[in-house]
């Protein structure tokens, strides 16, 4: 399943997610990483990658919520940098925690997990994609390109 989502927050829109009801934890494909501390809390700073056929990069920084051992798909395991941004879903907006990983060889540069799903309440119909319209983009979105 697939569908069209926005991370305001980050100032993204327009990306195609993968919906993995097999994956626990949601990830967004991120490049060099960067954790920086500000007023005393962790931060992490990441160029995210917004497309596959045309590659758009976006600049992003959020606060840093952990570090995770996560057993990849394909068995490696490694250490990534957890944020929380907003996720807007249709007409729904809720608060994810992704996971940043470098996903270039992945058709979709988001992953979402089941964790997301339960969270935003949602159904899935796996014979289905692209079943929400895109997401209303906010009336104020700082840095959307």
């Amino acid at each position: 399943m697939r569908e069209w989502i926005n991370l305001p927050q980050l100032g993204i829109v327009g990306l195609r997610a993968k919906i993995d009801t097999g994956a626990s934890t949601s990830s967004l494909h991120a490049s060099d990483i960067q954790p920086f501390q500000r007023n005393g809390e962790d931060w992490v700073r990441f160029t995210a990658y917004l497309g596959t056929q045309v590659q758009r990069r976006h600049r992003c920084e959020a606060p840093l919520v952990s570090v995770k051992r996560i057993k990849s798909s394909n068995g490696q395991v490694q250490n990534r940098y957890v944020i929380r941004t907003e996720l807007a879903l249709g007409d729904r907006l809720w608060p994810v925690e992704f996971t940043l990983a470098c996903r270039k060889t992945m058709r979709y540069r988001v992953l979402l997990g089941s964790k997301a799903l339960v969270t935003g309440h949602l159904l899935v119909n796996p014979a289905l994609s692209y079943v929400q319209d895109k997401p209303a983009l906010p009336p104020s979105l700082p840095g959307v390109q």
